[in-house]
């Protein structure tokens, strides 16, 4: 019986086990897609637009990370350029966060500014700190995560028919 090529060329030492291995793969690959009624440059036109759009997907999703990287770096800078500093702090300011009720020392005028909005509570790597609400509305813009209490600012308007109206309710009661 002859001995093929293939085994010639390996007796010969011309070829290796890999490559016979890769020439017998391509040429099954070739009889599968004769079998199967398409031609070999319909499935190379398939293979190259999947890849395209596999390629075109994955950038998508590349410049997506990116945007929220910057963002997320637009935040942090946001917040230690115009962080509050809460040092001597004697007053406990209470707020609810992720369903927990938190506690922050703040002074006696930082405490009046939370009430009335104009300063707001945010995270920063899991520390909470306070920031002008001008600030806290941009980074709002952003992205909504880091606010943890943003009070809004109220004129002092008392209903007309408010029973209480004549009470004044004092300033350090504490809920």
């Amino acid at each position: 019986m002859a001995i093929s090529l293939k085994d010639q060329l390996l007796k010969a030492g011309l070829a290796d086990n890999k490559r016979a291995r890769q020439a017998d793969h391509v040429k099954r690959q070739a009889a599968k897609g004769k079998h199967e009624g398409e031609s070999a440059a319909l499935a190379v036109q398939k293979a190259r637009e999947a890849q395209v759009e596999k390629d075109r997907e994955a950038s998508r999703q590349f410049v997506l990370q990116q945007e929220q990287k910057a963002v997320a770096a637009q935040i942090r800078q946001l917040i230690e350029a115009h962080r509050i500093e809460r040092k001597g702090g004697e007053l406990s300011y209470q707020f609810t966060h992720e369903r927990k009720v938190k506690k922050l020392l703040v002074s006696e005028p930082q405490q009046y500014q939370l009430i009335h909005g104009q300063i707001a509570i945010v995270t920063l790597d899991s520390q909470y700190e306070l920031v002008p609400t001008a600030i806290a509305e941009k980074i709002q813009q952003r992205d909504p995560s880091p606010i943890v209490l943003l009070n809004t600012r109220q004129a002092s308007a008392v209903a007309d028919d408010d029973p209480y109206a004549d009470y004044q309710i004092p300033d350090d009661l504490m809920w």
